[in-house]
């Protein structure tokens, strides 16, 4: 990771000339990589008469087609280039932006790419490598094997707080060895960090004081990072990102838009017939991962909306910028004794523990009371509902009432957004702010 890593931190100042030569090299590179090694894209270009080898770009990029969730999950097999196989790689499954779940596969390199781009746009922040982080998220990933627990000793120690329930005694544990281990870069789901923030305010806890703040995985509303900022004392440097291409953008310290990691994506904004929208206006988000040949994912639609912005940034770095990403919010969840559940977590954690959910949403109406609407494939098996129910009424309560309601799918609001979770009983929450009084 650490020979890209110092790469990275050269590139970002390429003239906006020598970043889009370097794109249009590694798009041609991968696409016809993709067509000569790859079943999938030899079919889909083939039946679209597209020779990869005679297109000029990124201007001809249009006509390849678009790769959908859908078309993962019905041509998994074929995805898989020739050379690798899926025993072989890293796998991940994952819930995207609209809450779809996905098995997704790549090369360590690939992934090592991924880690020296995520810790470029780490270091904006003020965050220095070596230095410890606390993550504030869900069903946390601890590190398998000597190679990687000594890997994450050397380059970021971390510090947990599990947002699966979040109480008055865990957040005051994790204060506690936020003072033992003096973490300096606060990293979390965007809403998680609002609750924690509301927590600090709440229980006037001091330890947790960051030297930065990162917030990910979902839309940062405007008064959750007037919140997060107001209670620590710091701007929040926001960034956005999926399983399947890694970091897309990250603001950097003059918070003006995102800067997208031109390095290892090629990003474009999509009206819905396909053409593309002007500088200003919201687009289809399409994403083209220059770096992952084992599944290339060449013009992927992630299903989530952004606006993209013409002109340069004061920083000095070079990389494009994009602003107003729309796509993926997420209310907490209350318990009886007053802990508080990112839904976020709550959905991340079902899908990648139940085969055959597509999408799912949680909606509490009460402390007692929540409806599960679920999209499933068939691979679905009858035996999961029981086994999600009981799940939920481990981390809920065991005599909470749990509707189950099949869906053909989950559709956005009107705004565009998709919502893991609802919960109709916020507003009392918030206005009592007694959520943790356990």
């Amino acid at each position: 990771m650490l020979k890209y890593w110092r790469d990275l931190e050269n590139t970002q100042y390429l003239s906006e000339d020598e970043t889009r030569q370097c794109q249009s090299r590694k798009l041609a590179d991968i696409i016809c990589y993709a067509y000569e090694n790859n079943a999938y894209y030899k079919m889909r270009l083939d039946a679209a008469r597209v020779d990869p080898f005679k297109l000029r770009y990124p201007d001809d990029l249009d006509r390849i087609p678009i790769l959908t969730k859908r078309d993962i999950r019905q041509y998994q097999d074929t995805l898989i280039s020739k050379g690798f196989a899926s025993g072989g790689l890293m796998e991940a499954k994952t819930g995207g932006s609209t809450g779809k779940s996905v098995y997704l596969y790549f090369t360590e390199e690939c992934s090592e790419w991924r880690n020296a781009c995520a810790r470029r746009h780490d270091r904006w922040s003020g965050w220095e490598v070596g230095e410890p982080k606390a993550y504030v998220w869900g069903n946390p990933k601890y590190p398998v094997g000597l190679k990687n627990r000594l890997k994450t000793f050397l380059l970021s120690p971390i510090l947990y707080l599990d947002t699966m329930a979040v109480t008055k005694d865990s957040v005051h544990q994790f204060a506690k060895e936020w003072n033992a281990r003096k973490p300096t870069l606060l990293f979390g789901h965007a809403h998680s960090l609002y609750i924690l923030a509301k927590a600090v305010i709440e229980h006037g806890i001091d330890e947790i004081r960051p030297k930065a703040i990162i917030s990910s995985s979902m839309t940062l509303l405007p008064h959750e990072r007037s919140l997060i900022e107001r209670t620590f004392g710091l701007k929040v440097f926001d960034r956005y990102g999926c399983e399947e291409v890694g970091l897309i953008a990250s603001e950097c310290e003059m918070h003006e838009g995102l800067h997208i990691n031109a390095d290892n994506l090629y990003v474009e904004y999509l009206n819905e017939d396909g053409s593309h929208v002007a500088p200003g206006q919201y687009g289809r988000l399409v994403v083209t991962d220059l770096s992952n040949r084992a599944m290339p994912f060449i013009r992927y639609q992630i299903e989530d909306m952004a606006v993209p912005h013409k002109g340069t940034c004061k920083c000095g770095r070079t990389l494009p910028l994009m602003k107003e990403v729309s796509g993926r919010i997420a209310d907490f969840l209350v318990k009886k004794n007053g802990a508080r559940i990112a839904g976020i977590s709550l959905i991340e954690n079902s899908l990648t523990k139940y085969p055959g959910i597509e999408q799912m949403q949680i909606i509490q109406h009460d402390l007692d009371h929540i409806t599960l609407n679920i999209a499933r494939d068939e691979s679905f098996e009858d035996g999961n509902v029981q086994s999600l129910v009981a799940t939920m009424r481990t981390i809920f309560d065991s005599d909470i009432h749990i509707e189950c309601n099949f869906v053909e799918e989950i559709k956005p609001e009107p705004n565009g957004k998709y919502r893991f979770s609802i919960c109709h009983i916020r507003e009392r929450v918030d206005s009592s702010f007694t959520a943790y009084s356990c």
